[in-house]
C-alpha cells in the first residue's frame, strides 16, 4: 500500500485475510514513487495506490519496457472505500502476482 491508501482500507482487507504491507510498516514511507514502485517490485508485490503521480512512473517504465510487479489504481475521489476493499480483496483471491507484471489496473473493476 502506498502512503496515500487511507488506513480503512488495509484494515478492512486484513480482516479479509488478504496480506497487505503498507509502506509505512516497510519503512519505505519516505520514498519517492519511483523508488516505492522499485521497493514493492523488490518484495514481489503489486503496489495500491490513489496517487496519480505513480501512473506516469508505471506509464514510462512500461515504454522503456522497464518491468515491475504491477500498479492497482484507484481515484481518490470517485471510487470508495468498500469498492476499493471489495475489488482488492477480490485481486488478492483470485490471481498471482505473475499475471501483473509490468500491468497497471484501474478500480473499479
Amino acid at each position: 500500500m502506498d502512503v496515500h491508501v487511507p488506513l480503512a482500507i488495509t484494515e478492512q482487507l486484513r480482516m479479509h485475510g488478504v496480506d497487505v504491507l503498507t509502506a509505512q510498516a516497510d519503512g519505505a514511507a519516505r520514498l519517492e514513487d519511483p523508488a516505492l514502485l522499485d521497493r514493492a517490485t523488490e518484495l514481489d508485490r503489486i503496489l495500491f495506490s490513489r496517487d496519480k503521480d505513480l501512473l506516469g512512473v508505471a506509464a514510462e517504465r512500461q515504454r522503456n519496457n522497464h518491468s515491475f510487479t504491477g500498479l492497482i489504481y484507484a481515484h481518490q475521489l470517485t471510487v470508495s472505500i468498500g469498492r476499493c476493499v471489495e475489488d482488492l480483496e477480490l485481486i488478492a483471491k483470485t490471481t498471482n502476482p505473475a499475471e501483473w507484471i509490468s500491468k497497471v489496473i484501474f478500480l473499479p473493476l
